[in-house]
């Protein structure tokens, strides 16, 4: 029941994890999948209608339910200790946005149980994903259950601007702020005004697909290529969502771990915002064949080539801070190490895929695919392996394995590379995207084997991290506010897991890397900026599990009111949206009910303050 009421970030940044994680094993099922039917020519060890459902699912659940929420657990665990605040703005909302991405995520996966999961590809291009090319209520999952997510990361990044601006701990400017901080707030900043746009993208689809409407359906005078830019509109800056708290991540473990301030802070800063704006420019390089013309292409080419120069301003600070520095190869250094390498491949190929007219030949082939997983997968996962390893002891209290870690690395590292490094001659070799089968005799056979033993790999490296996790779950918590040694931010001057309150007193910051500050002055702890006193804690509520139980019944009662049902009762009930109606019922009751009830929270006294070192699990 604890973990079903909480408003606690640090409860929800676990709950993120679990479910992100489990998402993520999904994911990584089906790309095994995937690459298991790829690893002969003319395989039928999956049909071709069920490849499609795996390479449509693969790639949504893991954008959209495995690196979004681990982001997000990561944001949640970490940042309000960053910060030096008690909690985020708002903690009901906080547990509005995990308990509806949570819905959404089970919503869209139910699909595989239901007679059929989508089977578009993850951008649901029309007409592919219109009812004239997909009759099954596979696509119509998709449409809704991605709806119901998108609420969730939406208030989460609203909710984490409002903390960000207006919580941070005394003499703490926004120049003083850690660089992982800087990234979820540009992150929250990006969420804001990309989401809007796939949610307009999927209500019309939901328009097109249950209320038969006109958008996207070229034979009723709609127009294909709209959803294509609407689509991207949001995909291009969905890219730099996933990957800037990533860059985050690496900035704070390979300052840690070289023990030297983060080279170039300011320009890291305004690196970051500069990628974050110009994510909003280049989306149309996703559609250079799609006849937009000459000009179009042109300044859409130009704009994707500008983003490599902050992002080349970030690398180069990276190794300016490891140049010189006491580097310790940690297994959170080292997924930050292998990281820079790794995404500047996925960048370089990125700046080949700008050219217009090259694209044209790379366009829809296996190089594609390459490099958007150089991106995601050598840039994000393994930035967010940095992350899980270097704060495990902040959110658990416990150390996860060392030499475990050391040896899943280099599984997932070296199978990373087998995997998608060969893809790029594949594409150049003519192999297109999301081809069920090939022919014998094309020279894809062998390269096709590598990539599958390399995805092999990266599955024996993640069940290792997972043993590294339930071996370590089973020590006892000991680890210290400090347990790295070499902490420079906030959250290392707490207790490990922290305290329920955060703060026993509000930190007053003298500068960036604030705690490094004092430690060089040779203190142990922080300054207080207040005198100890009872501190407010909002109560926790079970009003957001509710809410998203709501909404998940809204949208399978949307889904199944098209059809023949006969003339029975349970006709009835269903052909006049009346289970959509109790769903959005139980939704508003719960709004009714947080609106009308009056929570004053409680206080933890001074006298449990002193006594209380641990965050109650």
């Amino acid at each position: 029941m604890d973990w079903l009421t909480t408003v606690d970030h640090k409860k929800i940044g676990i709950l993120y994890l679990i479910s992100g994680g489990f998402f993520f094993l999904v994911g990584g099922l089906e790309a095994l999948l995937i690459r298991i039917q790829l690893w002969k020519p003319l395989n039928d060890f999956v049909a071709a209608h069920t490849f499609n459902e795996l390479l449509t699912m693969h790639g949504t659940t893991m954008i959209f339910l495995a690196a979004m929420p681990i982001i997000f657990a990561l944001m949640n665990a970490i940042v309000p200790l960053q910060i030096g605040a008690r909690d985020v703005a708002f903690p009901f909302v906080n547990a509005i946005g995990f308990w509806t991405f949570f819905a959404g995520g089970v919503l869209l996966n139910v699909s595989w149980f239901a007679g059929g999961a989508p089977d578009a590809g993850w951008t649901a291009y029309a007409p592919l994903s219109t009812s004239t090319y997909s009759t099954t209520h596979g696509l119509d999952y998709y449409v809704i259950g991605l709806q119901i997510a998108g609420i969730g990361t939406l208030v989460g990044g609203i909710n984490f601007l409002a903390t960000i601006i207006n919580m941070r701990a005394p003499g703490m400017s926004f120049m003083r702020m850690p660089m992982f901080t800087w990234s979820a707030f540009i992150t929250s900043a990006l969420i804001l005004f990309a989401f809007p746009a796939l949610t307009v993208g999927l209500v019309a689809m939901m328009f097109d697909r249950v209320f038969s409407g006109n958008f996207f359906e070229p034979t009723n005078g709609g127009n294909a290529v709209l959803w294509e830019h609407i689509f991207w509109i949001f995909g291009h800056p969905e890219v730099y969502i996933l990957i800037l708290p990533a860059f985050g991540v690496i900035s704070e473990v390979i300052s840690v771990f070289s023990r030297k301030r983060l080279f170039g802070y300011s320009s890291m800063v305004f690196a970051t915002v500069l990628i974050g704006f110009l994510g909003f420019m280049v989306w149309a390089h996703h559609m250079f064949t799609t006849g937009l013309g000459p000009v179009a292409n042109a300044l859409f080419s130009i704009a994707t080539m500008l983003i490599a120069v902050p992002t080349g301003i970030k690398i180069f600070n990276w190794l300016f801070t490891m140049w010189g520095g006491s580097i310790r190869f940690t297994t959170a250094n080292l997924f930050a190490v292998g990281f820079v390498p790794t995404f500047v491949m996925g960048g370089v190929t990125g700046v080949m895929l700008a050219a217009a007219p090259a694209d044209f030949q790379y366009h829809d082939s296996y190089f594609v695919v390459a490099h958007f997983h150089y991106v995601i997968v050598g840039g994000l996962i393994m930035g967010l392996f940095a992350g899980l390893y270097y704060w495990w002891p902040k959110m658990f209290g416990r150390m996860l394995n060392e030499t475990l870690g050391k040896i899943m690395f280099w599984t997932f590292f070296i199978g990373f590379h087998l995997t998608f490094f060969v893809q790029h001659f594949l594409g150049l070799m003519g192999m297109p995207r999301r081809v069920w089968t090939y022919l014998d005799g094309l020279g894809f056979n062998n390269l096709n084997l590598i990539s599958t033993i390399g995805a092999m790999l990266m599955g024996v490296g993640t069940i290792i991290f997972l043993l590294n996790i339930v071996i370590t779950s089973m020590k006892p918590r000991n680890a210290s506010n400090d347990p790295w040694e070499d902490g420079r931010t906030l959250e290392w001057t707490i207790p490990s897991p922290a305290p329920e309150f955060n703060f026993a007193q509000t930190p007053l910051v003298r500068g960036y890397d604030a705690y490094w500050k004092e430690k060089m002055e040779g203190k142990t702890e922080m300054v207080p900026a207040e005198p100890l006193g009872p501190i407010h804690m909002p109560s926790p509520s079970i009003l957001p599990f509710f809410m998203s139980i709501g909404l998940f019944i809204a949208g399978l009662g949307f889904m199944y009111a098209k059809g023949d049902y006969g003339t029975g009762a349970w006709a009835y009930i269903l052909n006049h949206h009346i289970i959509a109606i109790f769903g959005m019922l139980i939704t508003l009751a719960c709004m009714f009910l947080r609106s009308v009830y009056d929570d004053h929270g409680f206080h933890i006294e001074v006298d449990e303050i002193q006594g209380n070192k641990g965050v109650k699990a």
